[in-house]
């Protein structure tokens, strides 16, 4: 912008140039004057030209917006941290947001965001319908949005998806509870119905189990919150002590699920989760956890192909309109090649 604006100053100085030169030929007796004063007007003219080649010359750069459902999960605290490492390190600047899973409130903090002039947003939404008048104001404004972790409900608003094959992750945990317990029995699924990522990974879940002799006696919306999970599955497990396994559409609702299943004193019930997070992780190598497994994905690497899809497109290629990220599952088997510190 700075450079158009000094074009635009240039070529205002050549036009008065112009009409000095005319008037210069119909009046003699000030041609001295307008010599002088065409002398001046071109040497700034050639100045503020000058100055825009330096500019044209400069990287522009960008403020982003970054909103994720909730800043607290550290799924994507981590996710956060490495998209404004991979931001900043290239000289640009990171604007977040924490909603605390509220569609309103992150509806509102996307406006003050625009309002503040960022250039392109990094967008996870509370709510994949619920965030659609957010969608809106961004399109309006003309601000790309590079869509991550949980798909929002018109993919038409955003220029890329980056997330994890969230099907997959809830698909490779059904897999390893039919081989533990080919027997089937009764279950409880821990889900979140507002979440897209989730709603996939519990259709997974529930795909791989299909047909193999296990009954959901209870399903409901844990909201993807630990302290949430925790009060649900106390409630459940006094009326279906006897469930051989409990899903949960994450990590924080697999643990909320946990400190339940020990408070009702659970000894053989095999619990999942889905993102691969530390705490879970030192849950399966400890030995001694009813966390059976976790379908693991990487926020680094969401975070940080989401940083590289959005420099992409900023300098005017063609993206695509998907980028899944890999998903696997880990157990006691394997949970000692990942670490427990760390994601992966």
């Amino acid at each position: 912008m700075k450079v158009k604006k000094l074009l635009a100053l240039a070529l205002c100085f050549t036009m008065c140039l112009g009409l000095f030169a005319a008037c210069g030929k119909n009046n003699n007796d000030t041609a001295k004057d307008i010599a002088n004063t065409e002398d001046a007007i071109k040497d700034a003219g050639e100045k503020i030209v000058d100055k825009a080649e330096d500019l044209a010359g400069e990287k522009e750069h960008y403020t982003f917006g970054y909103t994720c459902m909730d800043g607290t999960n550290p799924f994507f605290v981590t996710l956060e941290k490495t998209i404004r490492e991979e931001v900043e390190k290239r000289g640009d600047k990171l604007i977040s947001t924490d909603p605390a899973n509220d569609v309103t409130l992150q509806i509102t903090q996307i406006e003050d965001m625009i309002t503040q002039g960022i250039d392109a947003i990094f967008l996870n939404p509370v709510e994949a319908e619920g965030i659609l008048p957010a969608l809106d104001m961004l399109k309006e404004a003309g601000i790309p949005i590079i869509n991550f972790d949980t798909e929002v409900a018109d993919l038409s608003y955003v220029e890329a998806y980056v997330g994890s094959d969230n099907y997959n992750a809830g698909f490779v945990c059904g897999l390893d509870l039919v081989a533990k317990r080919p027997e089937g029995g009764p279950i409880i699924v821990l889900d979140s119905p507002t979440m897209n990522s989730i709603t996939d990974r519990v259709k997974g879940f529930l795909d791989a189990i299909e047909g193999k002799g296990f009954t959901v006696v209870a399903q409901q919306d844990a909201k993807g919150n630990l302290e949430v999970a925790m009060g649900i599955a106390e409630d459940l497990l006094q009326a279906h002590s006897d469930v051989v396994a409990i899903f949960g559409g994450n990590d924080p609702t697999a643990l909320g699920a946990l400190a339940a299943a020990n408070a009702a004193g659970l000894t053989d019930c095999l619990i999942y989760g889905v993102d691969g997070s530390p705490d879970i992780k030192a849950e399966i190598a400890s030995g001694n956890s009813l966390i059976e497994g976790t379908g693991a994905q990487s926020p680094i690497n969401i975070a940080k192909i989401s940083v590289e899809v959005m420099y992409k497109y900023m300098s005017g290629e063609q993206v695509e309109d998907r980028y899944p990220v890999e998903t696997f599952l880990i157990t006691a088997d394997n949970v000692n090649d990942f670490g427990t510190t760390d994601w992966q």
